[in-house]
């Protein structure tokens, strides 16, 4: 029998799994699971909300250090 399993891609269907999204978007577990939770299974929708959060914490510590 010949298997062939590629392991490393996942259908777009599929949800993302928590910490190879958090891998994906450097982003900690905690957060990546708040964004896969708001916004999943949708792996489009979780893309965009990651980036998203990120572009907001960046802003936050942008103002931050104004001060």
């Amino acid at each position: 029998m010949d298997y062939d399993f590629d392991a490393g891609t996942q259908p777009e269907n599929q949800p993302y799994e928590v910490t190879s999204f958090a891998r994906k978007h450097g982003l900690t577990i905690p957060a990546a699971d708040a964004v896969l939770f708001a916004k999943g299974p949708s792996r489009e929708a979780c893309d965009a909300a990651a980036l998203a959060f990120l572009c907001a914490i960046a802003a936050q510590a942008k103002k931050q250090s104004a001060r």
